[in-house]
């Protein structure tokens, strides 16, 4: 086995394993939702038609960034354009698409889900919903793709939620917060109208998490050590 059929075969491992969190996590349903992973020129991709919640690597295909088929059995996901454009345009190295419940309901509701708390500035911060189109359709591929500028998560509008990522395990959790953000946000307007951080506050938030090294573990100084 070369190397790159080894990484190949890896990804479309780790493609399932994701599947199958997301299934376990309630944000896959049935046979609805996509998700990929990129290892160079090749993307692997779930297959159309397959439960995700139970999803094995030989129900990945692999793909070059032209949409042809270079390893696998099945026909890849009806959004196989969707994802692709994800790569061309934003640079990528993992998609997922769900139709998770609380996102979904949202999107069929806003125009955008505001940046209600900061940890949504970890997916770039209000979080568009792109027009409604037919799945599948270049209509929707390309208003997805412009909903996502400058961020790392959109809703679809009476459909769902894609984000990305550098891996596939960072657009995993994207999707997780995103579906975390979702519902806190329709609490919050089930008591009143949410209220939603400014730009001064969200500055004050970044520059905080960059001078705090925020989200990364760190070792107590020796110092501080020596004086438990």
């Amino acid at each position: 086995m070369t190397d790159s059929s080894s990484a190949l075969g890896q990804e479309r491992a780790a493609v399932a394993d994701a599947c199958r969190r997301l299934g376990a996590e309630g944000l896959l349903i049935g046979t609805a939702g996509n998700v990929s992973a990129r290892v160079g020129e090749r993307v692997a991709i779930t297959a159309t038609g397959a439960v995700l919640a139970e999803l094995t690597p030989d129900q990945v295909t692999v793909v070059d960034l032209d949409g042809k088929i270079v390893a696998g059995a099945l026909e890849p996901t009806s959004e196989l354009e969707l994802h692709l454009g994800v790569y061309r345009r934003h640079g990528a190295g993992a998609v997922v698409h769900t139709h998770a419940p609380m996102a979904t309901a949202v999107s069929c509701v806003l125009d955008e889900l505001p940046c209600i708390h900061y940890q949504l500035l970890a997916l770039g911060g209000t979080v568009r919903v792109a027009p409604y189109a037919t799945f599948g359709t270049p209509e929707l591929a390309e208003s997805v793709l412009d909903a996502l500028d400058g961020r790392s998560a959109a809703l679809m509008a009476n459909h769902g939620a894609i984000t990305h990522a550098p891996t596939l395990d960072k657009a995993v959790e994207h999707a997780l917060l995103l579906e975390w953000a979702c519902g806190v946000y329709q609490r919050a307007a089930a008591m009143g109208s949410p209220r939603v951080l400014d730009e001064r506050q969200q500055l004050a938030v970044i520059e905080a998490a960059l001078a705090r090294g925020y989200g990364t573990t760190r070792p107590v100084p020796p110092a501080q050590e020596g004086n438990r």
